[in-house]
């Protein structure tokens, strides 16, 4: 029943869209610059939330890459101790 009312509407929204019946409609150059408008703010906003998740992003790929802070201590260690505290002569 509830696939039946899928389809039912699926057609609708196809038979809707291709009605080739007359559009008596008028564009304003103030209409095209308010869609100009538009569409440049879309794409300051999807800029400005990639930025703020690409640091996350960055941030995840770090840690999960990167050595981690015991092993990096470890080498530290392992490099002051082979170093002697005398002057060669």
């Amino acid at each position: 029943m509830r696939r039946r009312l899928v389809n039912i509407a699926f057609l609708g929204l196809v038979a809707t869209l291709f009605d080739t019946g007359t559009a008596w409609a008028y564009l304003d150059p103030g209409t095209g610059s308010m869609m100009l408008q538009v569409l440049l703010g879309g794409i300051a906003g999807a800029m400005v939330v990639g930025k703020l998740y690409w640091y996350r992003f960055r941030e995840f790929v770090t840690s999960r890459f990167s050595a981690k802070p015991s092993e990096v201590a470890r080498e530290r260690r392992a490099r002051t101790s082979s170093r002697t505290d005398s002057p060669s002569e």
